[in-house]
């Protein structure tokens, strides 16, 4: 069962140390780390942080890696200038820090980076990926914006938008099997919400022995018993992007 005590709360897993090939940007009122394809592309993925933040090492790992599969991949500052949660944060904090970053309420970021893409980069299709809260953030878009195509939810906190399952466009969600934040019965919970209201494309798929963060805050060469699902995890995203951008 998820502690209580600890509602999100994540550890921070392996930092990367990674400097990251893409520049940072100001767009509108946020800032972002962008980073683009070798060649030119009319799409891209907006990568949503976890509750580390847009500079996490990590995030940026990631973002690069979309852009070598093609995408201009663009990570905001979702918290628009408001502190990541810190390692050394007390978790008894949590909820009041929580109570500022709502993963349901980026809707006025997320319109003006759209804008920025369409205007600046010439992308007309448009996914978003997110991890932990972003991965909640994803589920949110998912429901309400038309103007994304597609979405890969990472290991998002179900609890935030448990009610609600009629989504607009393909999602996969990704989630761990030993996760403590997130139950396997909240997961079973969404698939079967998912199978009576959803008319679009969805998979939920479950990694086995795999712990929440494993897709981006796992590193390959210190868990060669996770390489296979972190490999894996990543592929699976790549390709649920490909099919549906």
């Amino acid at each position: 069962m998820a502690n209580e005590s600890r509602p999100c709360p994540c550890d921070i897993g392996d930092r990367l140390d990674y400097g990251g090939r893409g520049q940072e940007v100001q767009v509108g009122h946020i800032k972002a780390y962008v980073c683009k394809p070798p060649a030119g592309t009319d799409k891209a993925v907006i990568v949503i942080h976890d509750i580390f933040g847009w500079q996490l090492p990590n995030t940026r790992y990631m973002a690069d890696m979309l852009a070598a599969n093609g995408y201009i991949a663009i990570c905001p500052d979702f918290f628009v200038g408001q502190e990541a949660w810190k390692p050394s944060n007390d978790w008894a904090s949590f909820d009041d820090w929580l109570k500022t970053r709502n993963a349901g309420k980026i809707d006025k970021e997320v319109d003006v980076i759209l804008k920025y893409l369409s205007e600046q980069c010439g992308a007309k299709k448009i996914g978003v990926v997110g991890f932990c809260w972003g991965g909640a953030a994803v589920q949110h878009l998912m429901l309400k914006n038309p103007h994304l195509k597609t979405g890969v939810s990472l290991y998002g906190v179900i609890r935030f938008f448990e009610d609600r399952s009629s989504l607009l466009h393909p999602t996969f969600f990704i989630f761990a099997e030993k996760d403590d934040y997130i139950p396997l019965e909240q997961v079973t919970l969404l698939e079967q919400k998912l199978k009576q209201n959803c008319k679009v494309d969805y998979e939920v798929k479950i990694y086995p022995g795999q712990t929440h963060g494993f897709v981006h805050r796992k590193r390959q060469d210190i868990n060669p018993q996770d390489k296979p699902y972190i490999e894996e995890g990543r592929k699976d995203m790549i390709n649920w992007l490909n099919k549906y951008l």
